[in-house]
């Protein structure tokens, strides 16, 4: 591909401005609460090498900066939405944006970690990750939209030192099913042949893909890691995640026998030993030569449990970590795979985004049990539609009831109101989807399903209109407060 030792060189340029950073928690501000885990480390004698934050209010943000201002720290973006063809057409891209590198500086961050997913798509929203389609197409739209945004953290999120954080893509977990044209490696190869962003491989989602497509009926698991990463851009991977793996509380319990777990991407569970065993194959292979950093995904995760896996983790793989970290080609030069995927296409121009628009118009019809599975990208899960099925009937259902806030327990007057009438919840799930509607905020799952609860309630029972609004704005006031808005608009005012 043309330009592609460029686009390399500058990766190099980039990486060499990060330090290795050992091994480090990846955390949310509020759960658990990171004043207290940090105290908790602190008292047990541990120091995590880096703590990555995921996205939360500026304030938050800052205060955290403010509390360990000797401890790196890193910065897992939400909202981006980079797999969309028309995100930068947005009328809230340019505010989310803004955020991003507001926020950024807030923490002096080594980098922006983005996941390569979607959550908003076509008029449609959900509350958890969906993969995007893996076709050369939606690879080509991905490497355009992370060069607009390195761009702008070039001009606007410079650290102290001058030099700007570097763009990190995660490679996201298949929940059930997965849809494309062409292998996940070859994707994110793709990717980074046509921007300078580093990858970051997390080994949980690694197995969702052994365990969601049909190559666990035709490999052992190690087999699978070996030609994964074979075929992965692995010297891109400037960080690597672990996390918990769990059954879906909306699923069927296991049965036992010989079948693989159903398992998911599930931060507040437990991290299962085959993850760790994975992890020691990923450090060991002689193509891992930029990382700089591997971090136990903790948010929602009790305290306790945290503090335990993470000592175990260093004891088990610090060492492997440092060596992985030093690792060198020769001559010094961190090398470009010379494999190149069989589909290379140029760049998406405007006519490729509008049909790819169209694509995941249809994606989201699909996997919400609206159109029926149809089209090349759908070809495998239409053989096997098992795991579509699972994620229709059962996940789905239960994320939009249940997830980012249980609906009786925000509502509990209008759900008894509902149930009174002959309502049943479940209705609710067929009004969220049946049809696309325009944006009106940056995505926050928690205010959408307020909003769209209350549409619902005021279509189905018009005369509760009053009373549910009353349960909105209590809710919206709750959630500003729980979010540190009020103390935000204080200071801005006191600014002013």
């Amino acid at each position: 591909m043309v330009g592609s030792d460029f686009i390399h060189q500058d990766f190099q340029r980039r990486l060499r401005e990060i330090p290795a950073q050992g091994m480090g928690l990846s955390v949310d501000v509020y759960s658990p609460d990171l004043f207290e885990l940090v105290n908790r480390f602190r008292e047990r004698g541990l120091q995590p090498g880096y703590l990555e934050i995921f996205k939360a209010t500026t304030t938050a943000l800052t205060k955290v900066r403010q509390a360990v201002p000797d401890l790196p720290l890193a910065y897992h973006g939400e909202g981006l939405w980079i797999t969309q063809p028309d995100v930068q057409a947005s009328p809230f891209f340019q505010q989310d944006l803004d955020e991003v590198a507001m926020q950024l500086n807030s923490i002096q961050s080594l980098w922006l970690n983005h996941e390569c997913a979607i959550k908003q798509m076509g008029g449609y929203s959900f509350g958890t990750y969906v993969p995007p389609l893996y076709t050369p197409l939606s690879a080509q739209v991905v490497a355009g939209n992370i060069a607009m945004v390195q761009q702008a953290m070039d001009r606007r999120s410079a650290r102290a030192d001058g030099t700007a954080p570097l763009f990190l893509l995660e490679m996201p977990p298949l929940t059930y099913f997965s849809a494309g044209t062409m292998p996940i490696p070859d994707f994110f190869w793709l990717v980074t042949a046509s921007t300078p962003c580093g990858l970051v491989l997390d080994i949980g989602h690694l197995w969702t893909v052994y365990r969601y497509t049909a190559v666990c009926r035709r490999v052992s698991l190690e087999r699978f890691v070996a030609e994964f990463l074979a075929a992965f851009p692995l010297e891109r991977v400037v960080e690597i995640h672990v996390a918990g793996l769990a059954c879906h509380e909306s699923a069927d319990q296991p049965k036992g026998g010989e079948e693989l777990p159903e398992w998911i991407d599930a931060h507040a569970a437990p991290i299962p030993l085959i993850l760790f065993t994975m992890l020691e194959q990923v450090l060991a292979h002689p193509n891992l030569v930029s990382l700089r950093a591997v971090a136990l995904e903790v948010d929602t995760k009790p305290i306790e449990l945290i503090l335990e896996e993470y000592a175990e983790a260093v004891r088990r793989f610090s060492l492997l970590v440092q060596q992985a970290m030093a690792r060198e080609t020769s001559g010094g030069r961190v090398k470009e795979t010379t494999r190149r995927p069989a589909s290379v296409q140029e760049p998406a121009c405007q006519p490729d985004r509008q049909q790819l628009c169209d694509d995941y118009a249809r994606y989201a019809q699909i996997i919400s049990g609206q159109a029926p599975i149809a089209g090349p990208e759908w070809q495998e899960v239409a053989m096997e539609a098992s795991g579509l099925t699972r994620y229709r009937t059962s996940y789905l259902p239960h994320e939009i009831l249940h997830w980012g806030g249980d609906l009786e327990g925000m509502f509990p007057q209008a759900c008894r109101a509902l149930a009174e009438r002959g309502v049943c919840l479940p209705e609710f799930v067929d009004f969220w989807f049946q049809s696309p509607r325009p944006l009106t905020h940056s995505y926050d799952f928690f205010l959408l399903k307020i909003e769209r609860f209350f549409e619902f309630v005021t279509e189905r029972a018009p005369d509760m209109r009053v009373s549910v609004q009353q349960e909105c704005d209590l809710l919206r006031l709750a959630y500003a407060q729980a979010n540190d808005v009020g103390e935000s608009i204080t200071e801005m005012e006191r600014a002013g």
